[in-house]
């Protein structure tokens, strides 16, 4: 499984529309969504799916036409699919490196344990094969269950996850740790998998995906969530986690590189829930970094702190404030697909 920042030929995004939770906020969410779209063909491709064909027709035509005014590099793939809901991390392709090029691994995906309805998301990554959307690139079905946003590469074969998401009965009943580590060595290549055993966010619906948490920034770096606030109800959780990171080790016995992201300020729903903002939910594109903001004080400290990881990369925010009322943000809606995959 290649690391994130390896060059890619796009961004998968499942468009909102009425059908999902999205409904009474379309208004206030598609912003983002055109946020991200907007910034990603600045550098690449866009694969855009979307249930309403009218809407997936406007938003073709329109992105393409900012994109040809911009002089844009990045061209829109629009595919008419059936979709629950909008979170491509978790329902899209996984990519791999195979003998003969870049693969897309099709998991089973049931809304993080039958959490919500999931058919139509389950069955998306098909429609997108068959529309031509992925070129020659064969999609393969594997029969498990597994979330992008659960796992880590840093593309050397070391997966980090944690064991609260990939060990919940509700996903794969029947397998345990070491048959679950049999089968990511097989099917990404992992040889060496790190679990982590502590930290969440409130109001995660993923059961602690790792891309809420922790995140390779390099082969031997990580960064990751850090709560200094010793009467937040986050502290011991994030504390524990810290302590775990700081004893993993590379393969070469060498500690890891270890970069601690800012705490946001909580941020509430109308309901007065907590929900699950976290600046380690960003998305390596080609040549940027896309940054997940929220409206708060450490929005700049976390992009500075991003800025120093990726020197090579422009640091592009987005506002996210509306992503996290449905308890995810950016890196949550997006699924990057290698380079050599998606030819406009």
């Amino acid at each position: 499984m290649p690391a994130e920042w390896a060059a890619q030929s796009a961004v998968m995004l499942t468009w909102p529309h009425p059908g999902t939770d999205w409904s009474d906020s379309l208004a206030e969410v598609e912003p983002v969504f055109l946020d991200i779209a907007r910034a990603v063909l600045r550098f690449q491709h866009v694969v855009l799916s979307c249930e309403h064909v009218v809407r997936l027709q406007e938003l073709e035509r329109d992105l393409n036409a900012y994109a040809q005014e911009q002089g844009l590099p990045g061209r829109v793939v629009a595919v008419p699919a059936p979709a629950n809901d909008t979170w491509a991390r978790d329902h899209g392709p996984i990519p791999i490196s195979g003998e003969n090029g870049p693969e897309l691994l099709d998991f089973h995906f049931n809304a993080w344990g039958g959490k919500f309805p999931w058919e139509k998301d389950n069955a998306l990554n098909r429609h997108l094969a068959n529309f031509g959307s992925f070129g020659t690139t064969p999609l393969v079905p594997v029969e498990f269950v597994l979330e992008g946003g659960s796992i880590e590469s840093n593309g050397q074969g070391t997966i980090l996850t944690t064991s609260e998401c990939l060990l919940t009965p509700s996903r794969n009943l029947s397998m345990d740790r070491a048959s679950i580590e049999h089968l990511l060595a097989e099917t990404l290549g992992g040889d060496r998998i790190l679990w982590l055993n502590h930290g969440y966010l409130a109001g995660d619906d993923t059961d602690s995906h790792i891309d809420t948490l922790a995140r390779f920034c390099a082969e031997d770096h990580i960064c990751y969530v850090s709560c200094p606030d010793v009467g937040d109800e986050h502290y011991s959780a994030l504390a524990a986690m810290e302590e775990e990171l700081q004893q993993f080790r590379q393969t070469n016995g060498q500690p890891y590189r270890l970069t601690p992201l800012p705490w946001p300020d909580a941020i509430h729903g109308d309901d007065g829930e907590r929900l699950p903002a976290t600046y380690a939910n960003f998305l390596i594109i080609n040549g940027a970094v896309l940054v997940p903001v929220y409206g708060v004080l450490q929005d700049e400290d976390a992009l500075n702190i991003l800025a120093g990881l990726f020197p090579d990369r422009e640091m592009i925010p987005v506002n996210c404030r509306p992503l996290i009322r449905q308890h995810g943000s950016l890196h949550c809606v997006t699924m990057q697909i290698p380079a050599g995959v998606v030819q406009v």
